[in-house]
Order: C-alpha cells, then sequence, then structure tokens
C-alpha cells in the first residue's frame, strides 16, 4: 500500500536567530522565528509523512504551547514522526521538497540537508530530493520577510514475513 502527503510551512525571518534549514546551520544575518529551530524545510517534511498516514499536523504532536518543545532541533521532531510512520509500517518511498528563498543562496548547503533528512528517516539518500528557488522578488519570500517550503512525500507500507 501507497500512500501520498503533502506538506506546506512559512516562518518569519527576524534578526537574532540561526537560519537552520534541513538541520543545517546556514550563515546569514537573519533567521527563522518559531518555538523550535523554525527549519521550515523539516516542518514541511514532517507534515508530508503526517498527512500521508492520516495523523493531523506537527502542530497537533508537537504544539508551540509546550515548553518542551521550546528551541529543539528539527531534526528530533523529523526522527518522532518517523517513528510514528514506522509504528503503522511506513517507510520512505520518496520525498521531494522544495525551500523558497530569495537569499542566502542554499545551492552549497543541498547535499548536507539531504543526508540530514535522509539519515532522520532511516531512508536511502537516493529516496530524497531538496531543491530551492527564488521568487525573482515576488512576495514575502522575495522581500526577504520569510521563507516557506514545500514538501512532498510518497509512503510504502511494509509488512513483516
Amino acid at each position: 500500500m501507497m500512500r501520498i502527503g503533502h506538506g506546506y510551512d512559512v516562518h518569519r525571518l527576524v534578526p537574532e536567530r540561526k537560519l537552520i534549514l534541513g538541520g543545517v546551520d546556514i550563515p546569514n544575518p537573519l533567521g527563522l522565528l518559531g518555538h523550535s529551530d523554525a527549519d521550515v524545510l523539516l516542518h514541511a517534511i514532517c507534515d508530508a509523512i503526517l498527512g500521508a498516514i492520516g495523523a493531523g499536523d506537527i502542530g497537533k504532536h508537537f504544539p508551540d504551547t509546550d515548553a518542551r518543545y521550546r528551541g529543539i532541533s528539527s531534526l528530533k521532531l523529523l526522527g518522532e514522526v518517523m517513528v510514528l510512520a514506522r509504528s503503522h509500517n511506513y517507510v520512505i518511498g520518496n520525498l521531494d521538497a522544495t525551500v523558497i528563498a530569495q537569499s542566502p543562496k542554499l545551492a552549497p548547503h543541498i547535499r548536507q540537508m539531504v543526508e540530514n533528512i535522509a539519515e532522520a528517516c532511516e531512508a536511502d539518500p537516493t529516496r530524497v530530493n531538496v531543491k530551492a528557488t527564488t521568487t525573482e522578488t515576488l512576495g514575502f519570500e522575495g522581500r526577504g520577510e520569510g521563507i516557506s517550503a514545500h514538501a512532498v512525500v510518497l509512503l510504502f507500507q511494509e509488512f513483516e514475513e
């Protein structure tokens, strides 16, 4: 059995915060505002996986009203989401994600993002794809006010023999 999920997330860029995307600390004068590390890419991926298994969204599982999640690495949240998916015998078939940001340039960091995501999902890195694009200065991303991400995941259900 296969299940498909889509995730979307957005966070505002602000001073005095780290910019963490795909579990990578990217040098930048602005970072993403949020209760956790605000890793918009991993949040979109979490939502895609949770959607595929019909388990709600990241806010349901890791509410921003819970102090346990303040400043937490979103790689840990992704790991917990995968524990839930595996408890239903689902594994990653493939995962495709896009980060929308006018700056900074993300291409030099994509490989490490893919490796981090694959490790957290216990998936072969060839099953994980991350892309980055700009909006040609249009919209909130183009004005440098925030960063968004979309993710689509295909999960396969494995059955024990």
